[in-house]
């Protein structure tokens, strides 16, 4: 969440300083304008301020901008400055939805005391918009996503309005950092989730194997085929194909791959019949294709007829906010598979996984909670954080990883009490209304933690 902040509009500049003046000394940032017009260009539906404004303007009145302003979002609160002859007309807008009015000459204190109160309303309305949204994502049938950290509200930002768009998908992140877990979330949200998820592994079928493998062939075809198969991409028709370590598709079958993708046709080895095919494309990589291109060394054609929409995939070393939350995830899913009991993580030992620099990424923590399943806390002694894990990329402040542990111990809490604020509150010692400013500021709901 940003600054809280005040859009005020006045044609008056003595009014406007004044105005000005008197927020800033109450640590409440302003931007000013004379006119409605200019205001509104600053004001979209995620604007976390307050709008003050007089209704006596040029351009555009008070009673206008309102009807703009609730056009954008009707959850923004407006508050309309008014003389003694506006009475009427300001019981009209409230009608119509501003915030309040407030009346010239007006006490300062008055003033300052309904922008708090219009600011905080904004806020609640900002973040049930968030939560709304978290618990429509949760609620999806099919693999989930976990991870509330910006650079993951950013993979799922662009993720989400295309799940049901057929437009082909380049994922790029590391090893393990999840691209084939995100591949099976996209098919099976968009409208092929009835139809098949073809994977394959361009690295680890051989050459000799993988034109048979992605194009079927007809009996005969060569020595050894015995009998027709049926090949990956025309097993995925009207499904999704996921083709994972794309850089190793060797370049003679990068051609035959592109000519698939523009005529939507695949012909069998051995075969001279073609099969119309409608097939979606998520392929995945860990190497620079666009550089591999440049180089020669992969089909630029192919590189960018698969490159409708990319996504990069951050490391979990820069999401250590998501380790506790997918931890806790991967340990109930274990604890289900061998019959054994989960043990929450206390703080501590949140706090020491979210130190641990993670090159394998989410597959090492996953591995992790197996291991913590089977063999108990001593599991998370062989993950103790490398001497260098200061040296990597994120390092954080003091003030960064103190929030980073009290969010680690709330997350831990939670868990432990299966969204339970009351027993929450007995576990850290906290009052409930602490406990419920500190989860809004590391953006938890107790819904997320509920069995």
């Amino acid at each position: 969440m940003t600054t809280p902040s005040i859009i005020f509009v006045d044609d008056d500049p003595h009014i406007r300083q004044a105005i000005a003046q008197t927020l800033t000394l109450e640590d409440l940032p302003v931007t000013c304008f004379e006119d409605a017009p200019s205001a509104l260009k600053h004001v979209d539906a995620d604007y976390d301020g307050v709008i003050l404004c007089d209704f006596n303007m040029p351009e555009m009145n008070g009673l206008e901008m309102l009807d703009r302003v609730r056009s954008i979002d009707d959850t923004i609160p407006l508050i309309i400055l008014t003389g003694q002859g506006d009475i009427s007309t300001a019981v009209t807008a409230m009608q119509q939805g501003a915030y309040d009015f407030i009346e010239k000459p007006f006490d300062q204190d008055e003033l300052i005391e309904l922008l708090r109160h219009a600011l905080e309303k904004r806020h609640l309305a900002l973040e049930n918009r968030r939560l709304k949204a978290q618990l429509r994502h949760l609620a999806r049938p099919g693999p989930r996503m976990l991870g509330d950290s910006p650079s993951m509200q950013k993979v799922m930002a662009t993720i989400d309005p295309i799940l049901d768009i057929s437009a082909n998908v380049l994922l790029h992140g590391e090893t393990g950092s999840g691209k084939d877990a995100l591949a099976r979330y996209i098919h099976e949200n968009s409208g092929r989730s009835a139809h098949n998820f073809v994977a394959i592994n361009c690295g680890a079928v051989p050459e000799n194997l993988i034109e048979s493998e992605l194009f079927g062939h007809e009996a005969g075809a060569f020595t050894g085929a015995e009998k027709r198969r049926i090949g990956k991409i025309e097993h995925a028709n009207k499904g999704t194909l996921f083709l994972d370590e794309l850089e190793s598709m060797p370049m003679p079958l990068q051609v035959k791959l592109l000519r698939v993708l523009e005529e939507q046709r695949v012909e069998r080895l051995g075969s001279n019949q073609v099969q119309e095919v409608d097939v979606r494309i998520i392929a995945a990589t860990k190497a620079d294709l666009k550089k591999l291109s440049d180089e020669g060394e992969f089909r630029s054609d192919l590189y960018y007829r698969l490159n409708v929409v990319k996504v990069d995939i951050p490391p979990l070393r820069e999401r250590k906010e998501d380790v506790p939350m997918l931890f806790h995830h991967f340990v109930l899913i274990a604890a289900a598979r061998y019959d054994r009991e989960s043990i929450p993580l206390d703080a501590g030992q949140a706090a020491r996984l979210m130190q641990h620099s993670w090159p394998g990424n989410v597959r090492e923590l996953r591995n992790l909670a197996e291991r913590y399943v089977l063999l108990g806390p001593a599991a998370l002694n062989e993950n103790e954080p490398s001497s260098d894990s200061a040296n990597v990329a994120g390092r954080q402040t003091l003030a960064e990883m103190m929030d980073s542990f009290e969010r680690s111990a709330i997350i831990s809490a939670l868990n432990t009490c299966h969204g339970s604020i009351k027993d929450t509150m007995v576990q850290l010692g906290i009052a409930r209304k602490t406990l419920y400013d500190k989860m809004r500021k590391h953006g938890l709901d107790k819904a997320e933690f509920k069995d």
